[in-house]
């Protein structure tokens, strides 16, 4: 092991926002959901076929998400997914100022 020293950072549970992109709370809400529902195809063995067949939703859609390319997903639409995927989808919203210190995230999922 080297001597070289090294800063830890503390992110704040966003890393979207810790890269600065202006959409964080978006994409990590996205990024979640699509999380979920990989999960529950995982869970289920199924193969993007077998999803668009038990869902109607397209296979590539499916192929999409598996590889994170969420950029034509809305946040409804994927909850919508999870939906016809027989999953219940509970969100909870806090409100609270925006401060401007970076190691407080200003929105929380």
């Amino acid at each position: 092991m080297n001597d070289e020293s090294f800063e830890i950072v503390r992110g704040s549970g966003n890393v979207f926002a810790d890269f600065g992109h202006p959409n964080a709370a978006v994409e990590q809400l996205k990024a979640l959901l699509a999380a979920e529902i990989i999960g529950v195809l995982d869970d289920r063995t199924l193969t993007v076929r077998k999803a668009e067949e038990v869902t109607g939703i397209s296979a590539a859609d499916f192929s999409r998400i598996r590889n994170v390319k969420l950029e034509r997903f809305t946040i409804d639409r994927l909850m919508t997914i999870l939906k016809r995927l027989d999953q219940d989808v509970e969100v909870s919203v806090t409100v609270r100022p925006h401060y401007e210190d970076t190691n407080r995230p200003s929105i929380f999922f």
